[in-house]
């Protein structure tokens, strides 16, 4: 009987992988205008294997001062090096930095004269630094604003690929979540309990509780490395709620528009036009 629930669980892992590579396929043939001569499974398999699929992936949070990365400081980093595989956790850290005054102490909980007491600070650095180096991306819950803390005061820059659990990765529809989730709504809507927030290692708990979860994870990740365009939205004003239910924000990227940075995939879906721009321009 066990034998036979591992057969049916693996051959279900093949289908969904199978499914993913077939419409990788079709998307880059889509790309190229060509039409598809990858008829057989094992030829499909090969082209996941060339996909830079990540195996280990780095949990990130941060915990900071202040919304400002030139003016308040990053003064906790939680991490958690995940193996995508085997679900599970192979190594967990965090650390404190010292900071003169936190003024998002009733956000956080963190006191500044908490984080100035001893501690081994380099060598958690040092360590930090090589969860990043054996990690093959890097997964934060809003990762535009984790990213902008690394390369200033002691934090290394990290030179990985981000993924963003909250804006890059599309989540299944059965989950019932809104279009950019918060980390507690998602943790609730994969039944893993939730018992404190605002710090950064909890946070990363939640996520990794989640992708232990996730049966389809290896589709998830595939698809939020797709690369990302930014588009806006042409919409009128009286349906702006459409934009906003989509993950689409206002006089964000783009001033006095709804605009997200998504895959070409992924507008496919929307319920209304969109005009891609150029946002290095």
């Amino acid at each position: 009987m066990k034998e036979e629930q591992n057969h049916q669980k693996e051959s279900k892992q093949l289908d969904f992988l199978n499914e993913t590579t077939k419409a990788i396929v079709n998307e880059k043939e889509k790309d190229l205008g060509v039409k598809s001569s990858l008829k057989s499974r094992t030829e499909r398999v090969e082209i996941l294997r060339e996909e830079p699929f990540p195996n280990n992936i780095l949990i990130l949070d941060t915990e900071t001062t202040g919304l400002d990365n030139k003016n308040d400081d990053c003064l906790e980093v939680g991490s958690i090096l995940f193996n995508v595989k085997s679900r599970s956790v192979l190594a967990q850290q965090s650390f404190l930095l010292p900071v003169e005054i936190n003024n998002a102490e009733k956000i956080n909980n963190i006191p500044a004269d908490i984080t100035r007491l001893p501690q081994p600070l380099s060598e958690a650095i040092k360590y930090f630094e090589s969860l990043v180096r054996v990690s093959d991306v890097i997964v934060a819950h809003n990762a535009e604003f984790d990213m902008k803390w690394f390369g200033l005061n002691k934090l290394p820059q990290i030179e990985k690929q981000w993924i963003c659990s909250m804006d890059d990765i599309t989540w299944p529809a059965d989950r019932q979540l809104k279009s950019r989730p918060s980390v507690r709504d998602l943790a609730l809507a994969y039944g893993v309990p939730v018992w404190n927030a605002h710090r950064a290692l909890t946070d990363c708990i939640y996520l990794a509780e989640v992708f232990k979860r996730c049966t389809e994870l290896e589709k998830l990740l595939i698809r939020a490395l797709e690369p990302k365009v930014l588009f806006r939205a042409e919409i009128s004003f009286e349906e702006r709620y459409l934009a906003k239910n989509a993950g689409f924000r206002w006089n964000d990227a783009i001033k006095g528009a709804w605009s997200r940075k998504m895959s070409r995939r992924d507008i496919q879906k929307l319920e209304f036009p969109v005009h891609e721009v150029d946002f290095h321009s």
